[in-house]
């Protein structure tokens, strides 16, 4: 079984300063553990939905100024890519971990996507207190799941089918101070069951149930 314990040292690496600084931290700190998380949860998606899936680690290849201000493993059924795919992903920020299935604005098919999950929005409520959704994978603000299925929830679904940009995450997000103290099984477990709930969404996403 994949041994991944999170530390402080590993949500530090997003406070260092400079692209250069934070890229080497970055690659010796994290992205081993994304690795392996990589490895673990490729066969566990390609076991759970029939189809082979592959991990993709985040490159920030793009930057040239800014260094990133988070970073990620994603899970999708394609091997070039995970960006025009509704896509699984697990990753961090400074001061949390988020466990989310995601839609970004390069899938080309999101509109008819979001027609889908606004035909089944009481399939969200199902879903775990404490989950978030959010309207924006660049940033780590996201809404409790609670608070917006009274309107907030559809909103970013309408903004999903009508937006060019629009786009829409969902998931978990587990705060720096809990998520030192798991141990490598309490994460598993805990990404485990995050994916496990978010699969009747994602199977809605790609029009499989």
């Amino acid at each position: 079984m994949v041994d991944i314990k999170w530390t402080n040292s590993d949500f530090d690496v997003f406070t260092i300063d400079g692209l250069d600084a934070r890229m080497d931290a970055l690659k010796t700190i994290v992205r081993p553990k994304f690795q392996a998380l990589g490895e673990h949860f490729a066969g566990y998606f390609s076991a759970k939905t029939g189809d082979e899936f592959f991990a993709h680690i985040a490159k920030h290849a793009r930057r040239t100024v800014n260094p990133p201000n988070d970073s990620w493993v994603a899970f999708a059924p394609y091997k070039r890519g995970y960006k025009s795919l509704p896509h699984f992903q697990i990753g961090l920020t400074n001061n949390h971990l988020f466990i989310v299935v995601a839609i970004i604005y390069e899938v080309p098919q999101k509109s008819a996507m979001a027609h889908r999950l606004l035909n089944s929005l009481d399939a969200f409520r199902k879903l775990p207190d404490d989950f978030i959704i959010s309207g924006d994978h660049t940033s780590p603000d996201a809404i409790p799941l609670k608070d917006a299925l009274d309107g907030r929830l559809e909103e970013l679904l309408v903004r999903l089918r009508d937006v060019k940009k629009g786009e829409f995450l969902v998931g978990r997000h587990i705060p720096r101070e809990t998520c030192i103290n798991l141990s490598s099984e309490e994460f598993l477990k805990v990404a485990e069951d995050t994916f496990e709930a978010l699969f009747p969404i994602y199977e809605m996403m790609i029009g499989k149930n």
